[in-house]
């Protein structure tokens, strides 16, 4: 019956539109200003709507976070294969300059705001996402002038990239990012061999 698909495009769309508000209310007011009410408001339905998808805050926070964070997750295995600190380090800046172009938004919501870190940390399949990348990035100096060069480049490559032109494709924004990050990581391009 088509009668049956119809829903469940419809939930999907909905659920769509209620995690895209939570990203925009994330933004203007944190996760922990936002509560579900606000989200219902914002799209004009009751709360009642916002529950049948989502039970919690917590609940509609993984479930913006969590495309990202699955994205995130593969670019620090990718990251970790690498051979050196240095070739992990550039892996994790690359991946993640292109990560954050392509995330705006979101990036800027995991990056800024302290209350999503700490619900994040309390889902196992999530903290070692959060903790790993500055591990990865201060690799080739890890003292505390590594961790602070690493935290700069997670938190100012998403804050940049928040703030960049709607109009600046992800390409070039990826490709700014990356040059920032290798500035104040230390890190020089990688050579290019010849064939």
């Amino acid at each position: 019956m088509t009668t049956a698909a119809r829903p469940s495009a419809w939930d999907n769309d909905s659920r769509q539109r209620f995690l895209d508000a939570a990203v925009a209310l994330f933004v203007r007011h944190s996760f922990a200003g936002t509560s579900l009410q606000m989200v219902a408001d914002e799209l004009g339905v009751t709360k009642a709507a916002v529950y049948y998808h989502f039970r919690t805050r917590d609940q509609l926070l993984v479930a913006v976070m969590e495309p990202m964070l699955t994205r995130l997750r593969e670019v620090i295995r990718a990251a970790e294969q690498q051979r050196t600190p240095r070739a992990r380090a550039e892996s994790m800046l690359a991946g993640y300059a292109a990560l954050v172009a392509a995330s705006r938004s979101t990036s800027s919501v995991l990056t800024t705001d302290p209350s999503v870190i700490r619900v994040l940390r309390h889902h196992p399949e999530w903290s070692e996402v959060i903790a790993r990348p500055p591990v990865l990035l201060a690799g080739p100096d890890p003292g505390p002038l590594g961790g602070v060069h690493a935290t700069t480049v997670l938190t100012g490559l998403a804050g940049a990239a928040s703030g960049a032109p709607a109009d600046l494709d992800d390409d070039t924004l990826a490709t700014a990012l990356l040059h920032t990050g290798r500035r104040i990581l230390g890190l020089r391009a990688p050579r290019r061999h010849s064939a």
